[in-house]
């Protein structure tokens, strides 16, 4: 269990939260709106109405003592960089802050931001990757171009093993695990036999993939 502070409880804040939760996290909520912070009790383990831009604020939370900070906040991106330079000037451990382009991920990280993400950027990719392809049920954007997808196994793999199939060398991804009758199986063999009822957890460029499904 890991104790987190949440700052800013719009959408994006209030599901970080209630997902935080729903790991075992213990989760504080911040927003400087009483009807926002009214609404995370519900959700977090403990909410409180403040102004994340006052550093006199931030003390009184001892943002030291949080395993992990999360500026959400989306819609002043003046508050959030305030609010990142003062988390990590108040000795914040790590500090995942929000930005809406790569212009405010560069002012993030300068003023203290451990990492950055872009909520609305990642989603419309993997919209666009999900519903653009008729053989991806579900995927994920890893770094240097690496991605894991949830495939259909294609027609030519049924009735083939991992082994005879070969793709490791043939098309330079991996089959990580086999989903079959909603089971996810992961102690899969170059022994293991594919149905076509099976969807496959594939580790790959997504290139590569495309090839290989023919997309």
């Amino acid at each position: 269990m890991k104790t987190v502070l949440v700052i800013g409880m719009g959408r994006f804040g209030k599901n970080a939260t209630i997902r935080l939760r729903e790991l075992g996290h213990e989760v504080m909520a911040v927003d400087i709106r009483e009807e926002r912070v009214s609404d995370s009790l519900e959700i977090a383990s403990n909410a409180i109405i403040g102004d994340a831009t006052s550093k006199a604020f931030l003390e009184t939370l001892d943002v030291k003592d949080y395993d992990l900070c999360i500026v959400t906040i989306g819609d002043d991106f003046q508050c959030s960089l305030e609010a990142t330079s003062l988390l990590k000037e108040l000795g914040a451990r790590k500090v995942v802050s929000r930005a809406s382009n790569d212009v405010q991920k560069k002012f993030l990280l300068r003023n203290g931001a451990n990492h950055v993400v872009y909520p609305e950027e990642q989603v419309a990719h993997w919209v666009a990757i999900r519903y653009s392809s008729d053989s991806i049920f579900d995927y994920l954007s890893l770094e240097d171009g690496y991605s894991i997808a949830e495939i259909d196994v294609p027609i030519k793999w049924t009735g083939r093993t991992i082994g005879e199939l070969d793709v490791r060398n043939r098309h330079k991804i991996n089959i990580m695990a086999i989903k079959r009758n909603d089971r996810m199986m992961m102690d899969i063999t170059l022994n293991t036999q594919l149905s076509g009822m099976d969807r496959a957890l594939v580790l790959g460029k997504y290139e590569d993939i495309q090839k290989c499904l023919k997309i």
